[in-house]
């Protein structure tokens, strides 16, 4: 192995805090990749780690050695990606990352064809709600709902997302179709719950005429931290909720769901896909793939054609 790659796989060891995690990035066993550290140890002539049975610390040399291995195998890396940007036909491999939803309803149907298309393409989707971090575990890109605020990362909007609010017809039966944000919070929830995130207020125009958002508390007994159980819910009659309309995957009707309160503006906080990569200089596998997601999902995005009458729900109004 070369001495750059003995460097690359010395990064990710001190990135991933563990040798384990380290070795499962690049499908090795423990034993291969400490190694190739004990290795890369012995042509330099130094030691890295200080290792003790289940952690390890960087020595002194070790500090300022993985100082110089980020640029050097940045440097490297961006050599890569120049010549990739000039490649006629994507080839090579891609790792993506997004979430549950985005990756199973749009990003699957994209990469089905994008292979049969780029035969010489080799994808890993790597699906979860919770973010991952994509400079340490090597994602190429990043599909999110809204942007990170890193400035090591690029962000390219693939398409705006509106929120709306979603109950079944048997829940308006029993209790009635609100008509007001009060009389709305007053009515069973279903409340969207992952890690540091839960939706549990909504925020609704004061008046249908109204510039002025107000935030709501919503009341809810159950708290579900995924996507289509939280809709299966809400079609069994547990609740209403606000969801993010890219979360539908077919029409309201059929699932037996109506929309409430679209006289009133419906603040979604600037909510948008986002495509997320580490390098300004796009290679052209990565540039190809945005640009086909892009194309699958349309503008307006295909996901509004699952709500009759979509743009003119939950208006905008002049300054907001």
């Amino acid at each position: 192995m070369s001495l750059v790659n003995q460097l690359s796989l010395f990064i990710d060891v001190v990135q991933q805090g563990s040798f384990t995690k380290a070795a499962a990035l690049h499908d090795m066993d423990n034993s291969a990749l400490s190694k190739q550290i004990k290795k890369l140890e012995a042509e330099l002539g130094v030691q890295l780690l200080n290792r003790s049975t289940r952690t390890f610390s960087l020595t002194p040399a070790g500090e300022e050695i993985l100082e110089q291995a980020y640029q050097l195998v940045g440097s490297l890396d961006n050599v890569k990606s120049i010549a990739d940007s000039y490649q006629a036909v994507p080839k090579g491999r891609i790792r993506i990352t997004a979430p549950l939803h985005i990756g199973q309803g749009y990003l699957q149907p994209v990469i089905s064809q994008f292979m049969t298309t780029y035969p010489d393409v080799e994808v890993v989707l790597m699906m979860d709600d919770k973010r991952s971090d994509i400079i340490s575990e090597h994602f190429d890109v990043a599909f999110r709902l809204g942007r990170l605020d890193d400035s090591s990362l690029i962000a390219k909007k693939v398409a705006d997302i509106r929120g709306v609010i979603l109950a079944s017809h048997s829940l308006i039966e029993r209790f009635g179709e609100p008509s007001t944000p009060e009389e709305l919070v007053n009515l069973p929830s279903v409340i969207y719950s992952n890690g540091t995130l839960t939706v549990d207020t909504v925020r609704l125009g004061e008046s249908p005429d109204s510039s002025q958002f107000k935030s709501y508390k919503m009341k809810g007994n159950y708290k579900v931290n995924d996507v289509r159980t939280l809709l299966s819910a809400v079609q069994d009659g547990l609740g209403y909720a606000v969801v993010a309309s890219s979360n539908l995957e077919r029409s309201i009707e059929s699932m037996g769901l109506t929309t409430l309160l679209t006289d009133y503006p419906l603040c979604n906080q600037g909510l948008a896909i986002y495509a997320l990569y580490p390098h300004r200089k796009q290679t052209a596998l990565v540039r190809e793939f945005i640009s086909a997601v892009q194309k699958h999902i349309g503008h307006p995005p295909l996901w509004e054609q699952h709500i009759p009458n979509f743009a003119s729900l939950y208006p905008v109004k002049k300054g907001q």
